[in-house]
């Protein structure tokens, strides 16, 4: 789950009301009803010679070869996946699979930061975005064509960059227990079971202590990256295998931030957290504007 939040020390800061396009469309039940071949849709930008050599460069889902299909003033980058593949059934199959998910999730991401990286301006579509051919894909540019053009030039001179802030509890035990023990006086006797109860106060004091620094470390984060971006959006917490690493992630964020004021963010977060033991700061990017971008539809299905 995420929300988008515009920033509102920022006039243009709202972004466009379009939302890119949920179509329900029929499914086909076998590959023979479509043809044996639909396409993969990666991204979406405005045609011309950059974003046409970014098709040239990676290549797509299950190996397919990527191209771009353009209408008007905009194309789309594709690439021809299995038609069954991205059935319903085939889809939910996949999704159960996460050493597969991981690869299509690098693959799509792989297109579209090849397309980035060119300079273009791109509009990332969600995962497993798939028309059941060219045609379909050029209907859906033409149809939905101003949302686009105005979202493109929304984002036009934007990155995304994110940011986390961890709280690391493990790094600040050790830092507790001497605190501890090099109180008590040292003509004091202290029994074992009593020196354990004063190390384990003193640990879950210190650890009380890092999550208070890491929510006020976070909101100082906040103020500093809304100064400089254009929006935010605050994506979910990242738990479990989606944390990788020591610590409790306690904000996952991320903000459309012009191209120009890259170091000048960096610069506004630095040494934030180089005082709070236990509180780590994590900076990603830039990216293509995902956050901003991406579509609202349901994952998998042919369209």
């Amino acid at each position: 789950m995420s929300t988008r939040t515009p920033v509102t020390n920022s006039p243009a800061g709202a972004s466009p009301r379009f939302q890119p396009p949920h179509q329900p469309t029929h499914q086909p039940t076998t590959p023979q009803e479509s043809g044996s071949w639909s396409s993969y849709v990666y991204a979406v930008g405005r045609a011309g010679p950059a974003f046409g050599a970014a098709a040239a460069q990676p290549t797509g889902i299950l190996g397919g070869r990527v191209r771009a299909v353009v209408a008007r003033d905009l194309a789309a980058l594709v690439s021809s996946v299995p038609a069954d593949a991205f059935t319903t059934d085939g889809m939910k199959a996949q999704l159960e699979n996460l050493a597969d998910l991981e690869v299509m999730a690098r693959t799509h991401h792989a297109v579209v930061e090849a397309a980035h990286a060119a300079g273009t301006t791109v509009l990332p579509m969600r995962l497993a975005t798939v028309y059941l051919d060219d045609a379909r894909v050029r209907s859906m540019l033409q149809e939905h064509g101003t949302g686009f053009g105005e979202l493109l030039s929304w984002l036009e001179g934007h990155v995304e960059l994110g940011v986390k802030v961890h709280a690391v509890p493990r790094a600040a035990p050790a830092a507790a227990e001497a605190d501890a023990t090099g109180t008590a006086p040292a003509s004091s006797l202290v029994s074992p079971g009593r020196a354990y109860l004063q190390r384990r106060r003193a640990q879950q004091r210190t650890q009380r202590e890092v999550y208070q620094a890491a929510g006020g470390i976070a909101d100082e984060v906040r103020s500093r990256a809304a100064a400089l971006a254009r929006a935010v959006v605050r994506h979910r917490t990242q738990q479990g295998e989606l944390a990788p690493g020591t610590g409790e992630n306690i904000a996952n964020e991320a903000y459309l931030v012009p191209d120009d004021r890259i170091g000048e963010f960096h610069q506004a977060l630095a040494g934030l957290a180089d005082d709070a033991v236990g509180v780590r700061i994590e900076i990603t990017g830039p990216w293509a504007p995902y956050s901003f971008a991406t579509s609202s539809q349901g994952d998998g299905g042919t369209r």
